[in-house]
């Protein structure tokens, strides 16, 4: 086996225990999207262009209670900042490639991939083909997610709408979240976006409580890192 195989399977194998959140996520998007009226096309094709899992849901929230293009547009961007980050923190290992490789590789640079591949990165700096872990690991994570979309678009076409399982968005986030709730920071940040966004939901207008949540959010982790690196 080649060295860029090996990196590559590497990568699958690494994220594959991650994907277990991401199966319900991704039914539970096909589902909803089902539910407000879509087609299955629509569905899907929304799942390709958009995709990022926490952006789609919310795309998906604002588009059924009636927000404006802008603040629908704006919110979708807040969330996805986070992809700035991790942008910035892989430039110094993936400066080398060519434009080609980038687009690819940011394409499928979520959350799980960037967990998994910022590990083997730290830990593999000296491996011409370190970027292949990221492929395997992103595709991976594209892969089942777009399966989980199918099949939720298929469940959706059945489901009656009086189930309502819109409830089951929060708990998919939990479950993503659980390993962040030992961090008592993490918990504060959590707690300040997620009354800022109960409060706001029916005050703040235009929909726009989900980007002053988000905003709300950075702002006190920011203040609480500078106060982490002055005890320091």
């Amino acid at each position: 086996m080649n060295d860029r195989l090996k990196t590559l399977s590497r990568g699958i194998i690494d994220v594959s225990p991650l994907m277990i959140p991401v199966v319900p996520f991704g039914i539970i998007f096909g589902v909803i999207g089902m539910e407000l009226g879509l087609s299955a096309y629509m569905t899907f094709g929304m799942s390709i262009i958009i995709f990022g899992g926490a952006s789609q849901i919310v795309l998906l929230q604002l588009f059924s209670g009636g927000a404006s293009s802008l603040v629908t547009i704006t919110s979708v961007g807040a969330v996805n900042s986070r992809h700035l980050l991790y942008g910035a923190v892989f430039s110094e290992y993936l400066s080398h490639l060519k434009l080609t490789w980038k687009l690819i590789l940011s394409y499928v640079l979520i959350d799980q991939a960037f967990a998994v591949s910022n590990t083997y990165f730290k830990n593999n700096k000296k491996n011409n083909y370190k970027h292949y872990h990221l492929l395997g690991a992103g595709f991976t994570c594209w892969t089942v997610w777009q399966i989980s979309t199918v099949l939720g678009i298929v469940l959706g076409s059945v489901i009656p709408e009086e189930l309502g399982l819109s409830f089951t968005i929060s708990l998919t986030f939990l479950a993503l979240l659980i390993n962040d709730f030992r961090k008592f920071k993490n918990i504060i940040v959590m707690l300040v976006s997620g009354i800022v966004a109960t409060i706001g939901y029916n005050t703040i207008p235009f929909q726009a409580y989900i980007i002053v949540a988000a905003l709300s959010a950075l702002l006190v982790a920011t203040l609480l890192t500078l106060i982490n690196l002055k005890q320091k």
